[in-house]
């Protein structure tokens, strides 16, 4: 089975190729313009240092904000989806499928559809990661759910108390941990999703982002490129240190444990009500967006499928090409990255931390960033939101290869090594058969993003259904926008429950 669908990718892969009529001759020939782009670019500078740190703050306030109000949607959602506390079936069907509509809908494309309901500011972008974020905070708050021991809720049960005492005496302390652990990183996602949200109008860094790069004022963009990749890197580096003190302490002791999570709890307290204040957010607001946000979605219904014929059904091939090849670019150009920054296989420690270093780079600088630059250098087309997602490609995978690499057994490990086995020998003998279940999923779970991520690079000519998408709603076609947004839909869904199935029989 592993042949014939290995067989088979490589089949899709190179049909995509030559679809986009991507060859790597294509990207050589653009190397020079690469070259000339980034010269320009240097030196980076900040015109207005104050103004740019100010939307740094007021874009970690939104990602911040974004993260809390989907918690506090997630966590009854959570109840609802889960096998073993939901009410009822259906209600679990329910609850399942709008948890996956959030999270196949690209952000983007919310913060867009927000922002023509609501107008330019950092509300719709604020409501947009909500929105997204409860994909997956729903489904892992279900998941953590669903694995809980059942025995403290019997002991629970019998003691005669209702529904809700049961949950929130029995279950809540088994999914904290889990829970933090997911808030964490969904505050690092959000953060690097918010940088690009002012593409579209709403709000955040992004927004200057976008002008220098409308202005062709290069070195100042290279500058706010600059400050997106400190703030992006003090979170990363926070988000270990919180991670660390709350999930995985050296030893057990529950009394630190206690204190450190009521001094998380107060930070992300105060830092919801600092960004209420100063993102100027009126928190009725958060309630009333409901009535203009379906105003909008209403004018999509019905949806025109005709209006773009055989247009739409070339956009949504381009989409999933751009995917396939990035993704397949990414996997080649992520296992050595991802090798080399795992501690424990690492040939060196400069050869670890450079490889580090170089996947938080890449991580931190959105694909919509690194697509414009390709389509100012190689022109519009699917060719540079394919190198775009290739290299974004090279953050996100890297990392899961080194965390991979990292939790495998040592045991084999040292074995090879105890028989005279070198570096060569010990990592393609004991750490990559042991290391590819894990890579394997997490190349399937990045081709499910990168499909999801390339059918927005439109918005910035890069290729696939998001120009079509992003005109439509520019050009106020709402017909036509409902109509490619359930595309959009099935398409990342089928996506999903493809990548699925194959992760089921290999992993």
């Amino acid at each position: 089975m592993l042949r014939i669908l290995s067989i088979a990718g490589l089949v899709a892969v190179f049909a995509a190729a030559d679809y986009l009529e991507f060859a790597p001759a294509t990207l050589v020939d653009g190397l020079d313009e690469i070259a000339a782009l980034l010269e320009r670019m240097l030196p980076p500078r900040l015109d207005d240092p104050g103004r740019i740190g100010v939307l740094a703050i007021e874009t970690l306030l939104m990602a911040v904000l974004g993260t809390v109000l989907a918690t506090i949607a997630s966590v009854p959602l959570a109840f609802l989806a889960a096998r073993n506390t939901t009410p009822h079936p259906v209600v679990h069907a329910a609850a399942r499928a709008l948890i996956t509509f959030c999270r196949a809908m690209p952000d983007l494309l919310i913060a867009a559809l927000l922002v023509r309901g609501l107008g330019i500011g950092v509300l719709p972008g604020v409501l947009a990661l909500a929105l997204h974020s409860i994909g997956m905070l729903g489904k892992l708050f279900a998941d953590a759910i669903e694995q809980t021991d059942p025995g403290p809720r019997e002991a629970v049960r019998a003691t005669g108390v209702g529904y809700f005492r049961e949950m929130i005496n029995a279950v809540v302390p088994q999914v904290v941990p889990a829970w933090i652990g997911v808030f964490v990183y969904r505050v690092d996602i959000n953060l690097r999703t918010s940088v690009v949200l002012g593409f579209v109008g709403a709000g955040g860094i992004g927004f200057a982002l976008q002008d220098a790069l409308r202005g062709l004022t290069y070195p100042r963009a290279l500058g706010i490129v600059g400050v997106i990749l400190l703030v992006i890197a003090a979170m990363e580096l926070l988000a270990i240190l919180v991670r660390g003190l709350l999930l995985a302490p050296t030893t057990p002791h529950p009394r630190r444990e206690r204190v450190a999570r009521v001094t998380l709890g107060t930070v992300v307290a105060a830092a919801t009500i600092a960004a209420l204040v100063v993102l100027e957010i009126d928190p009725w607001s958060l309630i009333t967006w409901v009535g203009p946000a379906a105003e909008v979605c209403g004018r999509m219904l019905p949806p025109d499928f005709g209006a773009l014929g055989g247009e739409l059904v070339d956009a949504v091939v381009q989409t999933v090409a751009i995917g396939l090849v990035a993704t397949a670019i990414g996997v080649v150009l992520s296992l050595p990255v991802g090798i080399l920054a795992a501690n424990n296989i690492a040939p060196h420690p400069t050869v670890f931390w450079a490889a580090r270093a170089w996947i938080l780079v890449v991580r931190a600088v959105p694909e919509l960033i690194v697509a414009v630059i390709f389509v100012a250098a190689l022109g519009l087309g699917p060719v540079a939101g394919t190198c775009a997602l290739a290299i974004g490609s090279v953050g996100f995978l890297g990392k899961l290869v080194a965390d991979a690499v990292e939790e495998i057994d040592p045991g084999p490990v040292e074995a090879v090594r105890a028989v005279g086995g070198g570096w060569w020998k010990t990592l393609f003998a004991a750490v990559i058969p042991q290391a590819m279940p894990s890579i394997v999923g997490s190349g399937l779970y990045l081709l499910d993003v990168n499909i999801r991520t390339s059918t927005v690079l439109g918005i910035v000519g890069a290729g696939g259904i998001g120009f079509l998408l992003f005109e439509s709603i520019r050009t106020l076609n709402f017909e036509v926008a409902g109509a490619i947004v359930l595309v959009v839909f099935v398409l990342v869904y089928l996506v999903e429950r493809v990548s699925g199935w194959i992760r089921s029989l290999l992993v």
